[in-house]
């Protein structure tokens, strides 16, 4: 273990006591977000991103240590572990290593090698391999059987060469030293399999050295290579690799390295490369998963953490053309108000009548905002929304939202049971409609892979991404706080150390008893013990309880601390004092409290019940539109980030064709990663660079605006 945690110190540059400190509360059960929260003297203030990074590494290497014990334990029983294979066992740094290590040893499949072994060649092998003796025909003859399939010489020498040629690609140190050349020296290349134009058809084409290929490319490359549009080769410098085989097992000269040269070439052509290439497609691969996958993550976290529209009546509107438009009028709690369809676009272009419906609902129930889906029919719903709010006898603004995963949610079960009497078409506007509320309480109730803020998202490692999502929407959910009397099961299972069983347990205990009046009356919920009332009390906001704390990020282990903070001053003289450092420093000290701790607490009783949310700025509210050929070079505009990938940020300016800055125009200094400059949900001012109205793409920059 103390090799892992110096190797997890060194990795993440953090010192090797936060490592063995964090690594004690992982195996004592905690979950990370409470750790994050609640241990941060323990771990040193570890940030949740740093402490699931460590997490998961974590899991890898002492998942290495263990095959390493296990390969160990393999060669003991087969009397072949010697001090220089221990060695290098204990050397080896990857999963790969060690599988490279125990390669030579690892029962095999019949083989060319092992056919060879069984028809009595290996004697043979050992003479042409010691290259101390010439091995001629005359040689080669006295192996001769006929009865085990060996008719001529040529066939013994043939035999002979192939147990050779598995020796050679046994050899662990050789496969990592070719493997290490091919990523350094190795070109991705590219053909066409196809003259049909397509997305892929830049690749038709196309070199780019391993070393530096980016990782969108290899996802492109590998979903067209699925779909039958490419063909793929790593091209690396062969001679020279040969060279290093034949350098080390050919001597200069012998007797017979005329048959060596043909054992190593073999070894190379049919056991080495191919597997080599398969390994450095994987690693890859690997790598740009993960890019995907931290991609994903960070406009996911940014969508989910968008601030809420509070204290307003919203209609969701749902465009569609033959099917109608449908609407969902909730009130500010959520609850569905009423609902309906109108029919503005084609086929029907009912203007008039659905004019009336929607005017007419915006009356009756007072509202305030339209939250409009962005799919299919949005650009003629927005159209007609910006010309009929001219007549709505209240102010009226309209927000375009993502839909994306509103239909996945109608269908749902989930859906079904919130409104089991509700046409599933319906639902769909009702999603839209809080989405735009509370955005983090209606996206957990949907699959994050469907919410479209990805990249290559379908190409990734299905587990791996499911995983990584579920951690990050538990970071957002732990981080804003939830309602345990208005929080669905969805939002409550994200709960630091809350099931889905007792996630349920809780609406059904809420339902049978009334609202929770205090966070005690958790440990009456049925499998709520005292180990998950620890990890979930300081997330779990209870409005209704007589005690103010209880609806504060306070977790109730320092409920006498933040008490006595409290008769040192009043609420009102708390939101008004801003703490010197030696104050806190000898507030904590008289408290016997940790200073990260009692910062804490000073910022909840501060804003008692504050949502962190409401601090970033809100959404773009509209009562016009564009359209994209009204769009300019030099206009500028401001918009709302919808995605950002890799290369740039697609960024809603009012036209329903999200415009691209790329990479290049995101700033006047060089930018690594567009992520250092925009998020999802960013409201920013740009300039139009150029317009394809024939192609539906608008090129933007952020330079000089």
């Amino acid at each position: 273990m103390d090799k892992i945690i110096k190797q997890l110190a060194r990795e993440l540059n953090i010192r090797e006591k936060q490592v063995a400190s964090t690594i004690a509360l992982l195996d004592e059960g905690n979950t990370i977000p409470f750790i994050a929260r609640y241990r941060k003297e323990v771990t040193g203030g570890l940030t949740d991103e740093q402490l699931r990074a460590l997490s998961e590494r974590l899991s890898y290497l002492r998942n290495l240590e263990e095959r390493k014990a296990e390969v160990k334990r393999l060669l003991e029983e087969m009397e072949k572990l010697s001090p220089e294979i221990e060695k290098s066992l204990d050397d080896a740094e990857t999963l790969q290593e060690v599988e490279d290590i125990y390669r030579p040893f690892r029962p095999k499949r019949r083989t060319r090698a092992t056919v060879a072994k069984e028809k009595g060649l290996e004697p043979l092998a050992q003479m042409i391999f010691a290259q101390e003796a010439p091995v001629d025909q005359e040689a080669a003859a006295a192996f001769i059987n006929p009865e085990k399939g060996v008719e001529t010489a040529d066939d013994a020498l043939s035999g002979a060469l192939d147990i050779i040629a598995e020796i050679i690609s046994d050899d662990a140190e050789m496969r990592k030293i070719i493997r290490d050349m091919a990523y350094k020296k190795g070109v991705v290349q590219t053909a066409g399999l196809t003259e049909e134009v397509s997305t892929y058809s830049m690749y038709y084409d196309f070199k780019e050295p391993v070393a530096r290929i980016v990782s969108h490319r290899i996802l492109a490359i590998n979903r067209g290579e699925r779909e039958k549009f490419l063909q793929v080769k790593i091209l690396v410098p062969e001679e020279e690799l040969l060279d290093v085989i034949k350098t080390k097992y050919i001597k200069a000269p012998s007797a017979t390295s005329e048959l060596m040269e043909k054992a190593v070439e073999d070894a190379y052509k049919r056991l080495i490369w191919p597997a080599i290439e398969r390994e450095i497609r994987n690693m890859l691969t690997e790598k740009a998963e993960e890019q995907a996958l931290a991609t994903f993550s960070k406009n996911l976290k940014h969508l989910l953490l968008q601030p809420p529209v509070k204290d307003k009546v919203i209609l969701g509107f749902d465009p569609a053309y033959r099917t109608g438009c449908k609407l969902a009028v909730i009130d500010p709690s959520g609850k569905l108000l009423d609902y309906g369809v109108c029919y503005p676009t084609p086929p029907q272009n009912n203007f008039q009548e659905s004019k009336k419906i929607v005017l007419s609902l915006i009356e009756k129930y007072k509202v305030d905002v339209i939250s409009l889906g962005n799919g299919t029919a949005s650009r003629e719903s927005e159209m007609f929304l910006a010309e009929i709010l001219k007549d709505a006898t209240r102010p009226v603004s309209y927000v375009v939202v993502s839909e994306a995963g509103a239909s996945v949610y109608s269908a749902s079960k989930l859906g079904t049971e919130e409104f089991p009497d509700l046409d599933v078409s319906f639902r769909g506007a009702v999603s839209i409609a809080r989405r735009l509320q509370d955005p983090l309480a209606e996206l957990v109730k949907i699959d994050p892979k469907a919410l479209g803020v990805g990249q290559y998202q379908h190409d990734v490692n299905q587990k791996k991404l499911s995983e990584r999502l579920s951690g990050v929407v538990e970071a957002c959910v732990n981080s804003v706080g939830v309602d345990v009397n208005t929080a669905s099961p969805s939002l409550l299972s994200y709960v630091s150390g809350i099931t889905a069983t007792i996630a349920n347990n809780i609406v059904k205990y809420r339902e049978e008893n009334g609202p929770f009046k205090s966070r005690k009356e958790f440990l009456k919920v049925p499998k709520l013990g005292p180990k998950t009332f620890e990890q979930c009390a300081g997330f779990l906001r209870v409005p209704e309880s007589d005690d103010i704390l209880d609806n504060t990020a306070v977790h109730p282990e320092s409920y006498d601390t933040a008490r006595q903070v409290m008769k040192l001053y009043t609420l009102e003289e708390l939101k008004a004092k801003n703490f010197s450092e030696a104050e806190i420093k000898d507030m904590a000290t008289s408290l016997d409290i940790g200073i990260p701790t009692l910062r804490d607490i000073l910022s909840e009783l501060k804003k008692p019940g504050r949502d962190p949310r409401e601090e970033l700025p809100p959404p773009i509210f509209r009562t016009d539109v564009l359209e994209i050929s009204h769009l300019k070079p030099g206009m500028v505009l401001m918009g709302t980030v919808r995605n950002v990938t890799d290369f740039g940020a697609f960024i809603d300016i009012g036209v329903h064709q999200d415009g691209l800055c790329h990479i290049s125009e995101l700033s006047e200094s060089f930018v690594r990663s567009p992520f250092d400059v925009v998020s999802v949900g960013d409201t920013v001012k740009v300039k139009v660079l150029s317009v394809d109205a024939a192609r539906n793409r608008i090129s933007l920059t952020m330079k000089g605006v």
